[in-house]
């Protein structure tokens, strides 16, 4: 595996470059913090008025969608599943 300047494995930029990044979000007092879970070196911080509002929106961020999938997604990438969930739902009102 190559490396690039800093130390981060390339194949870690490829797979953000790709797929996305998948940032994790934390608060530390007034200051949210989100950093790439894939290990690619992306990261970054905001301060905000008060350590409370810091940690709603760390915490408002902080989730993962997979819960949703059949239902909001992109258009073309799960087509085929919002079709068939369209179908199903249309027989079970008739």
């Amino acid at each position: 595996m190559s490396r690039r300047a800093g130390g981060v494995p390339s194949t870690s930029m490829l797979r953000c470059h790709l797929l996305g990044h998948r940032f994790r979000f934390s608060s530390e007092g007034a200051r949210m913090r989100w950093r790439c879970a894939r290990g690619c070196g992306a990261e970054g911080a905001k301060t905000y008025a008060t350590a409370s509002d810091a940690e709603r929106y760390a915490r408002a961020f902080d989730r993962e969608d997979r819960e949703d999938l059949g239902r909001r997604g992109p258009l073309f990438g799960l087509l085929p599943l919002r079709l068939a969930r369209a179908l199903r739902g249309r027989r079970a009102q008739t």
